[in-house]
């Protein structure tokens, strides 16, 4: 290996050699810190001595070798060409030396002096014959006969015709008697190798990886390698085993396997100690507690610090990368390091540092039965589950499990486990349940804990288990606590809404018994949250409680307790009608569980955002939304919750008129228990679309039909949540059941409430097409103005297309070919292929007024804009009048100036415009 910066102290000792050949001996100490070109230098003296005719004999020290005595006088020895009588000679000096360092091992004067000289002397007596260079490498390992008899052979070298050279490491070891005695000689010379400079780190990386390398990352090896050639050296093979396998050169720095070994090979050559201060470092990461982790003196540890510097492992105190630290503590024996790691979570503990500090270190320690780690371990989640950490927090809390020895605590623990795990995948605590329901007959989980349990149960279709916990419950209300009777009510609400058949397994507290109590704000807002979603599904809207949910999702955020209440309070304010506010609401949540790494609840909230899009009529975002839900936790982490989001795409698809993909859906397997919870009738009415839209009416018939008669049975007869008696009526139109069709319209539109603008508006749409020709018109143009009022562009799409139909059949074609052209606009907005073919050949006519810009639209005062957008659904100008409470001439003069305005002929002309002033009366 070429010698890097090294030339100097080469000179140097070239010219002791030269020395040396005029008989005058010399000796030297070459030292520095471990792997910094030590033994490449001798190795490059021993083939110069060599080339200048002096003999060369070297011996290299070892650990390992340190209870052998003699055993580095014995390699000289051996590779010195002795003759017959001088080796066995020799032979015989070194059995007599080491017999006599046994015999003499309690005393100072290990070897008898005689043995010593003699020894000695049968090496130098070599350099009568020519000059004698004595090379001995890594010194500091050298057994202690052997020092002696070096240090012998140093004081007795000066008049011999040689040169003994000495290469040891910095400070090893300590009490290093050997280099102080040879250092007082006046005839030796000492030399200490420092870290390569920079530019020497890139002479050394030109000659294996090439300039081109170099020039890029340079500064960043040298950086790394603190001027080790070792280290540097090392980043070089892993640089070249990374161009083996890669196409093009690397963006940035590769430290690899090879750097990894290099750091613990350069701790393996210098002093335990220091190694043992790397790892305490490794473990704290700083400076300070060093002393108190590893029981050492502050002395020392600044000087094994030190050490570490002059290696190039550290600066400033730290690690030069973090790949350092890993080499290091992977080079650390596991018994070690977690012992380590243990004191260090104490000294953490003790000095107040924040709980997931410690927790992090406990996370590798030994085990520990301090009182404090149980407790310490449960905060640490709780910070971390407020911090969107959910991974960490899982393990602090397994491993509280796994360390606490009470059956209470535990059982909360596993619930705190279990709620965490459920933020990455439902699936993840299913192991846990069982082990839960044990704790529950135990009499080891009570309260809101068991109702967690129950929760997971019912999510996972265990409905018998699920029944079993809820009775427990119902049996120990009168004892429980008011929190817990609080969270009770707000399960039984919850059942209300979600698993009605579950209901009559409970009781429920008086809701004014609750609230007459003290209970937790995030109770408060979770009895808010459900109540307000009970409400919805079982009696339609109420204004109260959607403003309190609006409130509450304004202020609440997703952490460790809050899914379930913004959950709730988004599907009340969809189910409601309320979608253009639940839509924003969602996705803020939405992107907030993607900045927690919360797969959990990103899937759930993406399923309500499907289920928001399809009232919306945006078809293409409720199948993206849909896809995001079904992708981001598989499908059987679900459980029974499935026949949400697929239900949101088998619609989204089925209006698109993508039936294979459809059925792609529909093929996969969904549980049993879905079908007796909420989200069973969002699949089964989903399905029914399907059916209807394939023209398999008997099957849609009785998905809808069947839909209804659970709805009906649960107490959830509500037309806005799903409007089953409407599309079972649409099925039996078109099988020719008229009368059994006008039935179930007409009792989905008494089903109505007075604020149930999407369901109204699909009833009226329905209503219309079993009426009288001349009776359609006005029933359409009210479910327009309806579907308007909800946001629902594909219902307002299929409304306007049977608009245009009925005035076509009435032989107005221009007012027909009009009101197509903006159901055609609405439809392909939606992207409702079906529609749009249909439509496109009802607007072929150069008829159809140009689309007008929202620019020329905007120009309309409110009045206007009321007036036109009744006109162009189709009413006349008494019935405007009627409807807004003004004089038929108030009407005239109004779109007199809208046709001037929006440079138009007449009413045929006029632009769909979505804004009413009042609300549509039947």
């Amino acid at each position: 290996m070429a010698l890097i910066e090294r030339q100097e102290e080469l000179s140097c000792l070239e010219t002791l050699i030269a020395g040396a050949a005029l008989g005058e001996g010399r000796i030297a100490l070459v030292s520095g810190p471990p792997a910094m070109g030590k033994s490449a230098l001798l190795d490059a003296l021993a083939e110069r001595a060599i080339d200048v005719g002096a003999l060369a004999i070297t011996a290299t020290a070892s650990r390992m070798e340190q209870g052998l005595q003699l055993g580095v006088l014995h390699q000289l020895i051996q590779d010195a060409p002795l003759v017959r009588g001088e080796r066995e000679r020799a032979a015989r000096l070194v059995e007599e030396g080491r017999r006599s360092a046994t015999e003499r091992a309690a005393s100072e004067l290990l070897l008898e002096e005689q043995v010593v000289h003699a020894l000695i002397t049968v090496l130098l007596e070599q350099s009568e014959r020519y000059p004698l260079v004595i090379l001995v490498d890594d010194v500091h390992h050298a057994d202690r006969a052997s020092l002696i008899c070096l240090a012998y052979m140093a004081r007795r070298v000066r008049g011999a015709k040689a040169v003994a050279v000495f290469a040891r490491n910095d400070g090893f070891p300590h009490d290093d008697m050997f280099g102080t005695d040879v250092l007082r000689l006046p005839h030796c010379r000492r030399l200490r190798l420092p870290p390569l400079s920079r530019r020497g780190v890139a002479a050394l990386m030109a000659g294996r990886v090439g300039l081109g390398a170099v020039d890029r990352f340079i500064d960043d090896w040298y950086a790394l390698s603190g001027g080790n050639p070792l280290l540097a050296g090392a980043l070089a093979e892993d640089y070249r085993r990374f161009l083996r396998t890669a196409d093009t050169p690397p963006a940035e720095l590769v430290v690899g396997e090879q750097f990894d070994q290099a750091v613990r090979e350069c701790l393996r050559r210098g002093h335990p100690r220091t190694a043992q201060v790397a790892q305490g470092l490794a473990i704290l990461g700083a400076r300070e507690g060093l002393e108190e982790l590893l029981g050492l003196p502050g002395f020392d540890v600044s000087r094994e610090l030190d050490a570490m510097a002059a290696i190039g492992l550290l600066h400033s105190g730290t690690f030069r990368h973090e790949a350092v630290r890993s080499a290091v503590l992977a080079g650390t024996e596991l018994a070690r390091r977690r012992e380590l790691y243990r004191g260090a979570a104490e000294l953490a503990y003790t000095r107040g540092l924040p709980p997931c500090v410690v927790a992090d270190l406990l996370l590798h320690a030994t085990t520990s039965n301090a009182s404090w780690v149980v407790p310490t371990l449960e905060e640490a989640a709780m910070i971390a589950l407020r911090e969107g950490r959910v991974e960490e927090a899982i393990s602090y809390l397994k491993l509280a499990w796994r360390e606490c020895a009470d059956e209470s605590r535990r059982a909360k623990i596993m619930t705190m486990l279990v709620r965490a795990q459920w933020r990455l995948n439902p699936a993840a605590p299913a192991g846990h349940l069982d082990l839960l329901t044990e704790a529950l007959t135990k009499g080891s989980l009570r309260g809101s804990d068991a109702i967690v349990l129950a929760r997971a149960l019912l999510w996972h279709g265990r409905f018998d288990d699920a029944r079993e916990v809820l009775e427990r419950l119902t049996a120990e209300m009168d004892a429980a606590d008011h929190e817990t009777r609080a969270e009770l009510l707000v399960t039984q609400l919850w059942l209300r809404a979600t698993h009605p058949p579950l209901v009559a397994h409970t009781r429920y507290p008086r809701k004014a018994d609750v609230l007459a109590g003290m209970v937790s704000g995030a109770v408060s807002r979770r009895m808010e949250s459900t109540l307000a979603l009970a409400e919805v599904v079982t009696r339609g809207p109420r204004e109260a409680s959607l403003r309190t949910v609006e409130r509450i999702l304004e202020n609440t955020h997703l952490d460790e307790m809050s899914m379930d209440v913004v959950e709730n309070s988004l599907l009340a304010l969809t189910y409601a009608g309320r979608c253009g506010r639940a839509a924003p609401l969602c996705d803020q949540f939405s992107a907030e569980a993607s900045a927690r790494q919360a797969p959990s609840r990103q899937a759930r909230l993406a399923a309500i955002r499907a289920e928001i899009s399809i009232r919306q009529g945006d078809l293409p975002a409720a199948e993206r939304h849909a896809r995001t839900a079904l992708e981001t936790i598989p499908m059987s982490s679900w459980g029974v919750a499935i026949g949400g989001p697929l239900a949101s795409m088998i619609n989204a698809l089925t209006a698109m008129g993508r039936q294979d993909a459809v059925r792609e859906y529909l093929d996969r397997p969904v549980p049993k228990a879905m079908f007796e919870t909420r989200y069973g009738l969002h699949y089964l009415h989903a399905r029914g679309r399907y059916n209807l839209a394939a023209e398999s009416f008997t099957l849609a018939i009785h998905d809808f039909l069947r839909c209804g008669d659970l709805m009906t049975a649960w107490g959830l007869d509500n037309p806005s949540m799903i409007p089953w008696r409407a599309d079972a009526g649409e099925a039996c139109l078109r099988v020719g059941q008229a009368e059994e069709a006008m039935h179930l319209i007409e009792g989905h539109l008494a089903a109505c409430d007075h604020a149930a603008h999407r369901a109204r508006g699909i009833g009226l749409r329905l209503r219309a097409a079993g009426a009288e020709p001349q009776r359609r018109p006005a029933l359409l143009r009210q479910a327009t103005e309806y579907l308007q009022l909800a946001g629902d562009k594909y219902e307002l799409a299929r409304a306007l297309s049977d608009l245009a139909e009925a005035y076509d059949a009435l032989g107005d074609g221009r007012r027909s070919r009009t009101i197509a052209g903006r159901a055609l606009a609405a439809a392909e907005e939606c992207h409702a292929t079906p529609m749009i073919s249909a439509l496109s050949r009802a607007t072929e006519s150069d008829d159809v007024p140009a689309p007008l810009s929202g620019a020329v639209i905007g120009t309309l005062s409110g009045a206007e804009r009321r007036v036109a957008a009744l006109a162009a659904a189709g009413y006349a100008n008494h019935e405007i009048a009627d409807k807004l409470y003004i004089t038929v001439s108030t009407v005239e003069q109004h779109l007199t100036r809208t046709y001037r305005k929006l440079n138009i002929t007449g009413r045929a002309d006029l632009p769909l415009i979505q804004e009413f002033g009042n609300q549509p009366r039947t």
